[in-house]
């Protein structure tokens, strides 16, 4: 189980993934072929799962909000 402290230890664990705004994270998922955007709150160790898709539904989303 990994425990992070801030998005540089979420980017340590999973180098491909973006690191955006207010807690936000989108991982490259099977090669990029999906897309999961996940809200992380760091101090609680949550992850919450905002979207998960494929390449083209995520280029209809905005990922700093869903």
């Amino acid at each position: 189980m990994a425990q992070w402290a801030n998005p540089a230890d979420a980017k340590a664990t999973f180098a491909s993934a973006s690191i955006l705004r207010n807690g936000r994270a989108v991982f490259n998922i099977s090669g990029n072929r999906y897309r999961l955007i996940a809200k992380i709150g760091y101090a609680a160790g949550i992850v919450d799962i905002r979207f998960f898709g494929s390449h083209t539904e995520y280029n209809a989303v905005d990922a700093e909000t869903a």
